[in-house]
């Protein structure tokens, strides 16, 4: 739904390059993404050769999150992202996020891109005590909307096999952080523009009424 790597990208360069630590490229950042703020940290560090400093990775870390929760400037939404939610929530689908990004980010976004009216539902990567693939938090998400139909979007390895063990359909939205081919990745079906979610929602979930959809933000 956002691309918010330029936002991780700068705000882990800031830290590390006050720890005298090489900056690293937007294309490297994106390459560390997907599981949680942490995992990132870890990531960084070890392409840095610094993965076994356990003190510098827990400063480093609460460093990052200090700056990342108000970190919404350089982000943004992905092209018809708007249309296609007002098209979904004109057709009276509920919406819902289930993200590893942690539940402040996601609200300062939300509220940043003025996208926070579409979700009454935000599950993040720090409200339960396990995140994305591990299935609960997507299953938190659809029984807080209230959903026995559900399609759950994303746009990585991360997400595909978070709906494979929650048992939900799963739609890849093929533009955003994805490593693995297309092809290899368990779904429902594909999507590379989001004007093209909302008949794909219809698709998968056929004439039922007022079918929930519960987003995958972009991770950090």
């Amino acid at each position: 739904m956002i691309d918010s790597a330029p936002d991780i990208h700068a705000a882990a360069n800031r830290v590390l390059e006050g720890h005298g630590i090489a900056p690293f490229t937007l294309s490297e950042a994106r390459g560390f993404v997907g599981h949680g703020a942490a995992v990132f940290i870890r990531r960084c560090l070890a392409a840095r050769g610094l993965d076994d400093d356990s003190a510098l990775q827990a400063q480093v870390l609460q460093q990052f999150l200090d700056i990342y929760e108000g970190a919404v400037h350089l982000t943004q939404p992905y092209p018809g992202v708007t249309a296609c939610l007002d098209a979904l929530a004109g057709a009276g689908v509920a919406l819902g996020i289930c993200t590893n990004k942690p539940e402040g980010p996601t609200a300062s976004v939300l509220a940043h891109l003025d996208l926070a009216r579409y979700f009454n539902v935000i599950v993040g990567g720090d409200t339960l005590s396990v995140r994305k693939p591990d299935p609960a938090p997507l299953l938190r998400a659809i029984r807080q909307t209230g959903a026995e139909e559900v399609i759950f979007v994303g746009d990585s390895e991360v997400d595909a096999e978070t709906s494979r063990t929650a048992g939900v359909p799963f739609a890849l939205f093929t533009e955003g952080y994805r490593k693995t081919p297309i092809d290899d990745l368990p779904q429902a079906g594909r999507f590379s523009h989001f004007a093209l979610l909302p008949a794909l929602v219809d698709r998968v979930l056929g004439d039922r009424d007022a079918p929930p959809v519960v987003r995958s933000g972009a991770d950090c």
